[in-house]
């Protein structure tokens, strides 16, 4: 009777671990669609997050969009004096943008397109 027993837990595993094997087989693309949304939680593309943190530059909260948006995916590539004191522009390879945020205020301070090292004056006051 254990062994039965045995057999049939062992069976049962067998079944789904290997459940999705014929759903890979049959149509791959609904693997990829089901990892994809999975991936952004969000339910938006990286152009809209982008957008959204360039409309709400330079007010409160921005930053934490920052950080939830692009969480592990931002590279610290310049500090800079601006905002209260001094800017970190981070850089998003994925996206090929860099983002200037001013930590003192928790905000995104400026947006360009490419790898930035420094800001103008201007654009991180």
């Amino acid at each position: 009777m254990k062994l039965a027993t045995m057999l049939t837990s062992v069976a049962l595993i067998g079944c789904f671990t290997v459940w999705d094997a014929p759903l890979k087989a049959i149509n791959p693309s609904l693997v990829q669609a089901s990892a994809a949304e999975a991936k952004d939680a969000t339910g938006l593309t990286a152009q809209q997050k982008i957008e959204f943190l360039a409309k709400n530059k330079g007010q409160f909260g921005s930053g934490d969009a920052l950080r939830r948006y692009f969480f592990g995916d931002l590279e610290p590539i310049a500090v800079q004096p601006g905002g209260a004191g001094m800017v970190v522009n981070l850089y998003n390879k994925a996206n090929n943008v860099t983002i200037a945020y001013c930590a003192t205020y928790d905000v995104v301070v400026a947006i360009k397109k490419g790898k930035i090292t420094k800001f103008e004056a201007s654009e991180v006051k």
